[in-house]
């Protein structure tokens, strides 16, 4: 599942850095500490590699679906 923007990606980054090492765990906040808790280290590197060219800055700027 990639993600769905570039704040999903950096705390997906985030969260991986942490689950290997890098960053403690206590650096961690918000949606990248719920991520460290809940994702495993193979969800956390496909979320984190999606290409965030095309992305938006946040989901909730994604444009609406119509029916």
């Amino acid at each position: 599942m990639p993600a769905k923007s570039k704040a999903q990606q950096k705390a997906a980054g985030a969260a991986l850095s942490a689950r290997r090492g890098d960053t403690p765990k206590s650096d961690l906040k918000g949606a990248s500490l719920d991520m460290f808790e809940t994702m495993s280290e193979a969800e956390l590197e496909e979320l984190a590699e999606t290409s965030h060219d095309d992305l938006p800055e946040k989901h909730d700027d994604l444009p609406e679906k119509k029916d």
